[in-house]
């Protein structure tokens, strides 16, 4: 089994329940749009798919292991950008990116993957650049681009649109599409439209118990 799945899951924060009984599937080459306004429960989820917490109830699997089981194995073939963008300003945009890099692959990581995930996201001409400097949209096209530098299987992107403007969105949603044809797997959590050809759709804003669907 090559998938990640979500079996029964449920989440709380506090007292509340943000989800019960969710169900996911993702095989080679798949994508989840999770959609659903503020506070709905898409960054806890993505939370629980990275393995950063646990679900009050269900399972998350990895290649038909619980995540648990793996979490070496899985946070290996894992990439996760939350909300913040952990850009370290008094660094360059190179450096920070460098840094990141270095975590996912120990050893020194060739300028030219580092150059090229900057230019995919438009981040070239700032490379030497301190990272203080850069604007919100930015900062944030710099935290995606850590995605590119090291290769990961499994993106989990949490509102990775949120302050692009509509030309890196679409640039975005393109490297997206194209880590998938080539047998990647993403799950994109978002509150503004996001068009992803072939995603199947998780809404979160629905009042029912959330499945995803085709």
């Amino acid at each position: 089994m090559e998938g990640f799945s979500g079996h029964d899951l449920a989440c709380r924060r506090g007292d509340r329940l943000l989800f019960g009984t969710l169900e996911f599937d993702l095989g080679p080459g798949g994508a989840l749009v999770v959609s659903g306004p503020n506070g709905s429960g898409k960054t806890s989820l993505l939370r629980l798919m990275a393995g950063l917490a646990r679900p009050a109830a269900g399972e998350i699997r990895w290649r038909g292991v619980p995540i648990g089981d793996v979490r070496e194995e899985f946070h290996a073939a894992m990439a996760y950008v939350g909300h913040r963008d952990a850009v370290n300003p008094a660094l360059t945009v190179i450096e920070n990116l460098a840094f990141h890099a270095q975590l996912r692959m120990p050893g020194r990581v060739a300028t030219e993957r580092l150059e090229s995930a900057l230019e995919r996201t438009g981040l070239l001409a700032t490379a030497a650049m301190p990272a203080g400097l850069l604007s919100t949209g930015q900062s944030r096209r710099l935290a995606l681009a850590r995605v590119l530098a090291a290769p990961a299987r499994l993106w989990l992107l949490d509102e990775p649109a949120a302050t692009l403007d509509a030309a890196s969105t679409a640039a975005l949603t393109a490297t997206v599409a194209e880590h998938c044809s080539d047998g990647g797997m993403a799950v994109v959590s978002t509150n503004i439209p996001f068009d992803l050809p072939g995603a199947g759709r998780l809404d979160m804003g629905g009042g029912e118990s959330p499945a995803a669907r085709p």
